[in-house]
């Protein structure tokens, strides 16, 4: 056999298995950039998974494209967090016409009601985000307008999180089972020494700086779980807007607690907090990730970096 073409033959059966392996990835989609993050690390070399809404996406607002229910449709897992965090996401089943499994991670979470029946803290009506989507509605079983959705902001519902993936991925595919467990195992360690982080670094702050002011409110499971009181002039979503009142309201008390820092979340417009700092003299603590990770090369490539940051973030600024 002439030597280039043995060559060509056993470079060819070489890759085959490689090419095989990529194939046989089970391809699952998650709604956005810290779902899937988690999935990816469940999951990791026997899936392959899509996020519809990547670094620096506002969940709360997406909106979907053909592209994305091509991805829909493709998927044999979607992986979804549910209370109402995603108002988008029955339309774009529905139009992917897709009919496979539809994870929800927050399932098993004791979710956080907001203060009184219809309003955020500050008393304003609060839109009910995907009120016309039953499928939220169903698996949530409360009022998205006062349900708070953000309960990835718990590093004890992270480990819920990852129990309801680690289910999904080993009902679609069984043969998997002792690697995702494996997966989870590892994972759940490294969530472990994280909680165990941001519990030194609350408990080493004054008690009398413990409050921060925020764009939106999506860190009401991190301030009950980890003792530090969270303030924002827009609801739990940020298609709400802050009225002029509710803006006035939040500077006063500001003032009056003292309230040291401010901070800019990746996902929302800065000038109401830039308004807020200018009228209060609270300074600019720096910026945290709420609702999505950083690109890759950032500060908060992965959900486990992101905590990080925001906790050193957080105490860096609230103890000076």
């Amino acid at each position: 056999m002439d030597r280039r073409i043995f060559l060509g033959l056993t470079t060819a059966l070489a890759i085959l298995p490689l090419s095989a392996v990529a194939q046989d990835r089970l391809p699952v989609v998650a709604s956005f950039s810290i779902l899937g993050d988690m999935v990816a690390h469940v999951g990791g070399d026997r899936v392959d998974v899509t996020t519809l809404v990547g670094p620096d996406g506002d969940a709360h607002v997406d909106e979907p494209t053909p592209a994305d229910a091509q991805t829909v449709a493709a998927a044999q897992v979607v992986f979804v967090n549910g209370l109402g965090f995603e108002g988008w996401l029955d339309r774009l089943i529905e139009a992917a016409k897709y009919e496979g499994p539809v994870v929800m991670a927050t399932t098993g979470v004791a979710p956080r009601e907001m203060d009184g029946e219809e309003h955020d803290h500050a008393g304003r009506e609060v839109k009910a985000e995907g009120e016309a989507h039953d499928h939220d509605h169903d698996h949530a079983g409360h009022d998205h307008g006062v349900t708070d959705p953000h309960a990835w902001q718990s590093l004890a519902n992270a480990r819920l999180y990852v129990a309801n993936i680690a289910a999904g991925l080993t009902a679609a595919d069984p043969e998997g089972a002792a690697t995702y467990a494996a997966n989870v195992a590892a994972y759940l360690a490294d969530i472990n020494a994280v909680e165990a982080e941001v519990i030194a670094a609350v408990a080493a702050l004054p008690a009398d700086r413990r409050a921060v002011v925020t764009s939106h409110d999506a860190f009401g499971y991190f301030g009950v779980a980890y003792g530090l009181t969270f303030h924002a002039p827009e609801g739990i979503s940020t298609e709400a807007k802050a009225s002029a009142a509710d803006v006035a309201a939040l500077i006063t008390q500001i003032r009056q607690e003292a309230i040291p820092a401010v901070f800019v979340e990746n996902i929302s417009d800065p000038r109401l907090l830039d308004q807020i700092v200018a009228e209060t003299g609270a300074k600019v603590g720096g910026t945290l990730f709420s609702d999505a990770l950083s690109p890759t090369d950032g500060p908060a490539g992965t959900y486990l970096d992101r905590m990080r940051h925001n906790i050193a973030t957080l105490t860096i600024a609230l103890g000076e």
